[in-house]
């Protein structure tokens, strides 16, 4: 009896902030890294070809409000500030062309987090959800522009390891913009016009949509 009492007790592990998650609101700060891409579907008949050079590097900041739903569903609002650039490359015959586009979109997603029951001092979850973007910065200068706004659908998985006064929770989410975020010249922007030499590089788009993965790491 006294070998299997000292068993369990070396086996055990004391539980970091036992009641944190009984909480109806609470509250943190995430950082994240973002791979950044484009899904383009080009012109018919277009004589460059548009294609994503590489997955573009990005940064992300936010805030967390989370709100406990039940004891294993939460609601989390979590706005972020992005920062990232993707490349766009042109393949005609004999010569290649490229354009680079820096966004600065905020983002305003809303999500559902499912966790599993808590494991001693880790909880693993998974999170669906979606959101629009804003864009804070438009280049007019560019021969490709963006449209100022997006929304988008995102789902992710993660894990909570508890600490002894905070949470941390790193994340994995993927991100798939559903409006076309390609602004055409027929649609009459004002206060852009690329030019007739590099009108081919916004002509040869016909639809582009936001693709983003993201690696974050919430506390809370």
């Amino acid at each position: 009896m006294v070998l299997l009492l000292c068993g369990n007790i070396q086996t055990s592990t004391a539980q970091n902030n036992p009641y944190i998650d009984d909480k109806l609101l609470h509250f943190g700060f995430f950082l994240g890294f973002d791979m950044l891409s484009y899904h383009i579907e080009e012109s018919s008949g277009a004589a460059y070809h548009p294609r994503v050079m590489s997955i573009g590097p990005g940064f992300q900041v936010g805030a967390i409000i989370d709100t406990r739903l039940h004891q294993y569903l939460n609601l989390r609002f979590t706005p972020a500030l992005h920062f990232g650039e993707r490349t766009i490359k042109y393949q005609p015959d004999t010569k290649e062309h490229k354009v680079s586009l820096l966004t600065i979109p905020i983002s305003v997603p809303l999500y559902l987090k499912w966790s599993a029951p808590r494991i001693n001092n880790y909880r693993p979850y998974v999170l669906v959800g979606g959101g629009v973007e804003m864009e804070c910065f438009r280049d007019l200068e560019k021969p490709v522009l963006h449209t100022p706004f997006d929304a988008f659908v995102s789902a992710g998985f993660g894990c909570d390891f508890y600490f002894r006064w905070f949470k941390l929770c790193p994340e994995i989410k993927y991100q798939i913009g559903f409006l076309d975020a390609h602004v055409s010249l027929d649609k009459g922007k004002t206060g852009w016009d690329p030019g007739a030499d590099q009108a081919f590089y916004t002509n040869a788009i016909e639809r582009m949509t936001h693709q983003k993965l993201s690696i974050v790491f919430n506390f809370e």
